[in-house]
């Protein structure tokens, strides 16, 4: 049975550590291992590994690119690492074994690791970083004025649109908390059902399914990301050209 919310493991003083945290220590600890090797392994005649890198690099950063166009180069680390950080910690509850080590508790086992993005404070801590790294950008492209006469005017017409705008943005929140978190925690729950009533084999298909939702979940939220930054630090004269061609 899988618990709606993450579990404490141990306390630091009033801070309890869930499983949900240390496996967020856990795909940070992954990624920073992975750019430390990558760093060392740089080469001028790059071997498969390097090869495999600057291929999906290169693709992702054409992807950006074709969106974000001019912007891309300010776009694309928020890009990537938003989508990197949510696949490994989407793919952290396939690693076998792993959420199968933990404290007993009575008649349930507490994992000591449980995918990051299954527990909903994660997934609205990424959607409020999200939010606040967007909304930063487009105050550094379009300076304060321009960025708060989105939503601010003395005219009521864009005043009430504006007021909208503010409304979408909250919702814009709350959607990519749930979105990735309802997808991943069902998840969960489908492995968790099914691995409890079958051992062998009869799993597999769910863990390939469960892949492939945990690469299209995280592709869905950095690229929701990309778009919603592109969108905001586009000037709205630029915005008047692209519409009237």
């Amino acid at each position: 049975m899988v618990s709606f919310a993450a579990e404490p493991i141990f306390f630091l003083g009033n801070f309890a550590v869930t499983n949900a945290f240390l496996d967020t220590l856990l795909v940070d600890f992954i990624l920073i291992l992975v750019v430390i090797f990558i760093n060392k392994k740089m080469s001028l005649l790059p071997g498969f590994f390097q090869n495999l890198i600057e291929v999906m690099i290169d693709g992702f950063y054409n992807l950006t690119k074709s969106v974000a166009e001019k912007r891309a180069d300010m776009i694309f680390p928020f890009f990537v690492t938003f989508f990197l950080f949510i696949l490994l910690a989407n793919w952290t509850g396939l690693i076998p074994g792993l959420t199968a080590i933990g404290i007993r508790e009575e008649d349930h086992l507490i994992p000591f690791f449980r995918p990051a993005t299954s527990d909903f404070n994660v997934t609205f801590g990424l959607a409020l970083v999200s939010a606040v790294a967007t909304h930063g950008l487009s105050i550094k492209t379009l300076g304060i004025k321009e960025y708060l006469g989105r939503y601010f005017s003395l005219n009521p017409i864009f005043l009430f649109v504006g007021f909208l705008e503010i409304i979408s943005e909250i919702t814009k929140v709350i959607s990519l908390s749930f979105r990735l978190f309802g997808n991943i925690f069902a998840g969960e729950v489908v492995l968790g059902t099914i691995s409890t009533l079958f051992a062998f084999l009869f799993p597999l298909p769910f863990l390939m399914l469960e892949t492939i939702v945990g690469l299209v979940q995280a592709l869905v939220f950095a690229m929701l990301t990309m778009a919603f930054m592109t969108i905001l630090t586009t000037p709205h004269s630029e915005g008047s050209k692209e519409v009237s061609h």
